[in-house]
């Protein structure tokens, strides 16, 4: 019976009546400028992307701070990518001129050798003749002339 008697205190004490003077929440309304046509582009890009940061709780220095880091990242690549391709093109030209140099030094080399392989003939059409024997000097005893016209 205790029980009883304590749930009927309970709900009675948990039923207290709401003031009328508090009228129920209604959303509260704004004018919006502008409709699709108002502004469109870049500007309205902007103005969003300007709205959404500062109804963000995180500091716009951070968001500066990641879009130049960003920025300064893309623009490193393409610096970094130019001077790659900068320098397989002048690989390129130098290969290619390695290439011509060797070509005209092989056409110079059969050149000397077509000239030595005609060497014997020319000098025996030009009369000369084979030696025969080896010759050898002796300087050991040689003095140089002098000039007091001894």
């Amino acid at each position: 019976m205790a029980a009883s008697a304590r749930t009927a205190r309970s709900t009675s004490a948990s039923r207290r009546p709401e003031p009328a003077s508090r009228p129920a929440s209604r959303p509260e309304l704004r004018v919006v400028d502008g409709g699709a046509d108002a502004r469109t582009g870049f500007a309205a890009g902007f103005g969003r992307f300007m709205t959404w940061v500062r109804t963000r709780s995180a500091p716009t220095v951070h968001i500066v701070v990641a879009v130049a880091f960003l920025a300064s990242t893309l623009i490193g690549a393409l610096m970094l990518r130019t001077q790659m391709v900068s320098n397989a093109f002048e690989t390129s030209q130098l290969e290619t001129s390695i290439s011509r140099l060797t070509q005209d030094v092989q056409d110079d080399q059969a050149k000397l050798d077509q000239l030595e392989a005609s060497l014997p003939q020319k000098a025996s059409d030009m009369g000369m003749v084979p030696q025969s024997g080896s010759v050898t000097i002796d300087l050991n005893g040689y003095q140089e002339p002098q000039e007091g016209g001894q």
